[in-house]
Order: C-alpha cells, then structure tokens, then sequence
C-alpha cells in the first residue's frame, strides 16, 4: 500500500482553504476602503460585499457579523505593523552598539527617524482605529477581545524593543510595557491633533511634531545594561 500521502489533506481542500483565505482577504481590504471613508456604523455589510465583489453569502461564510470583521481588520492591522517593524528594528538600532558606552542624543535621534520611516501611511488607520475604540467602548461584547488585541499589540511591541536594546547593550530605566505604551499613546495623539488641525500632510508634520520631544525622552530614559 502506498502510504506516501498518509496524512496530508486532499488536494482539494487546500485549494478550498486557499481560496477562503483570498475571500477573507478580499473582504478586510474592501471592509478598510469603506470604513474609512464612511466610518464603521455608515458601511453597510452590502457596502462591503459590493466593493469586494462578493455576496452577502461569502460575508457570512466568513465572520458572523460586521463587529466581528471590523475586530479581525484591527488584529489584521496590528500584526501587519508588528511584522513590518520586525524586519527591520535590529537592523534600525544596530547603530546604537556601535559605541562605547551610552550612545548620544544625535544617535537616538538619527535611530527613532529610521524607526518613523518604516511606518505605513497612518492617517486612515488613526481614522480607523479611532472608530473602533468608539465602538469597543460603547459595546461591552466587543471591549474585552478589542482591549486584549490592544494589549498583546503593546506586550509584543514592548518585547521587540527590549530584544533590541539588549542586542546593543542598552535598557529602559523604567518598565518597557509602560514606556511603549506611553510612546504609542502620544503617537495617536499627535496624529489626532495633526487631523484635527487640517494639516495638508499629516505624516510629515507628525514626524516633525515627535522628532521635537521623542529622541530626548528616549536617551534620558535608556542607560548602559549593566
């Protein structure tokens, strides 16, 4: 008896899986577009099966309701933005190992606007995340899995940047998950204000708003690891 195949799933149901992979896909992008540009109570569930060219059937398949879509596109987003700082964040803060002792301020600086480069364009997502802070706290059936993906986006933040640092000889002087935190918390702020203010390019003047204050917050608090 050939038993090569002993184990592994037909071919057919991973052609299956792949395809509902794609749907879903298809789905949280075109669940993005519009609820960005019609906020998450004004989009329809048609509004999104529309856009992704889809039916209501293919939705349902997918995630039973709209509240349930709109918490996978924030863990979606929040992973993406993990993934994409993972690639590169030991290669972004390696400079800081290359001196002896604790590295300047210029250093950090020049380090933390690497950092700001690498991250997408984050205007919709403030829009998007802001919406879905709203409604996580309006909804006590949706807060706790929004609050817990908030956190581990946040926990697992806090890890990489400890790792790095440590790779480079360098710590916080105070608890990294409280520094993250702080540093994630004025980042959305200054980006709320940057929207509420009209600016023609909310990036850049965000950028400029935390170059101001970040790099000196950051080197006051990070010392040599002893």
């Amino acid at each position: 008896m050939n038993t090569s195949r002993a184990g592994k799933p037909p071919a057919g149901g991973a052609r299956e899986t792949a395809r509902r992979a794609r749907t879903r896909e298809r789905l949280l992008d075109a669940a993005y577009r519009q609820f960005c540009e019609h906020g998450i109570h004004g989009t329809s569930i048609e509004a999104i099966t529309d856009d992704a060219g889809f039916t209501r059937g293919a939705f349902y398949s997918n995630f039973a309701s709209k509240e349930e879509l709109f918490l996978a596109l924030a863990e979606r987003e929040n992973r993406l933005r993990l993934e994409l700082l993972r690639d590169r964040f030991d290669e972004v803060v390696a400079p800081l190992g290359r001196t002896s002792g604790k590295p300047g301020r210029e250093l950090t600086e020049g380090v933390i606007a690497d950092i700001l480069a690498l991250q997408p364009e984050n205007r919709q997502w403030c829009l998007l995340e802001s919406e879905f802070k709203l409604l996580a706290m309006r909804d006590p059936q949706v807060a706790p899995r929004f609050l817990e993906n908030m956190r581990t986006f946040q926990r697992e933040l806090a890890a990489m940047v400890d790792a790095a640092l440590a790779s480079v000889g360098l710590r916080f002087v105070i608890d990294s998950g409280h520094l993250t935190r702080l540093l994630v918390d004025h980042f959305e702020s200054v980006m709320q204000e940057a929207i509420l203010a009209g600016e023609d390019d909310a990036e850049s003047a965000v950028r400029d708003s935390i170059m101001r204050t970040l790099p000196s917050l950051v080197h006051s608090l990070t010392e040599v690891r002893s």
